[in-house]
């Protein structure tokens, strides 16, 4: 346990003390912030607008009850920019494949389960991290636009379940990336794998010709798992969309870690 926790916190302090980590979350953040705070007018109107029997128009002609399209609107604004925490891990994962760093790592760490292990946890940690950031910018941003209202909108019971299940989604996808890079051992091919991940639930396709297949892919769990099935056409509910999210990191993070057993150290 000594071993695994002195493992854990040195993965942390390389993550840390890397400048590209801080400079791809800073993008990250700062694109969030830019995107909310744009759209932070058009939220207010609409907030402004709301009847006295609780309706909402967040899109015109579209009403409905203020508290849930608020809440709705705050977990998918988080998860909007929770697409680019694969890429985030695929580029903290790759860093280990620059300059032999993984053989390094392996002098440091002999034990290899011990390695992969202690470099999940810690991946997983600064995930939870970004995650939390994320989700603190959406509620600061829509805090502003209902404060004269009901500003207790973004922090009740359904706010928090919805931004918790976002960060559950956010930590276990972004492993996905993190783990496809240390399978390929390149930063291009886990961000590339990412971007075809999205590009498989955002065309909706699947969606439409094979919905349970659909459901099988991280991104579209996700969707299942936060988005309402009122608003949103979904293809599972959230009981099987988490145990898509959960599979999908365990089984890439355990084919790394077979794969770091049999590989060079290189």
């Amino acid at each position: 346990m000594t071993a695994m926790l002195a493992a854990v916190r040195a993965e942390l302090t390389k993550i840390l003390t890397l400048r590209v980590t801080w400079i791809v979350t800073g993008g990250i953040l700062a694109l969030h912030l830019l995107v909310n705070v744009a759209n932070l007018g058009h939220f207010s109107t609409a907030v402004a607008g709301i009847t006295p029997d609780g309706l909402i128009e967040l899109f015109a002609g579209r009403p409905r009850p203020a508290h849930r399209a608020i809440v709705d609107l705050q977990v998918a604004a988080s998860l909007q920019m929770g697409l680019f925490l694969p890429g985030l891990a695929a580029v903290l994962a790759g860093q280990e494949f620059r300059a032999h760093q993984l053989g390094r790592s392996l002098l440091a760490v002999p034990r290899r389960g011990v390695l992969i292990t202690a470099k999940t946890v810690a991946v997983a940690a600064y995930l939870l991290f970004v995650s939390v950031l994320i989700a603190g910018i959406s509620t600061a941003v829509l805090y502003v636009a209902v404060r004269d209202w009901d500003p207790g909108v973004v922090v009740s019971g359904a706010a928090l379940l919805g931004q918790a299940r976002f960060l559950a989604f956010a930590v276990l996808w972004g492993l996905v990336g993190y783990a496809v890079t240390l399978i390929a051992r390149s930063t291009l091919i886990g961000v590339v794998a990412s971007v075809a991940l999205i590009a498989v639930t955002m065309t909706q396709v699947l969606a439409g010709l094979a919905p349970a297949l659909d459901a099988l892919f991280p991104l579209s769990a996700g969707r299942n798992l936060l988005l309402n099935p009122e608003e949103n056409r979904l293809t599972a509910g959230p009981a099987h969309a988490l145990a898509v999210l959960l599979l999908w990191p365990l089984l890439t993070v355990a084919v790394a870690g077979l794969l770091l057993h049999r590989r060079d150290a290189r």
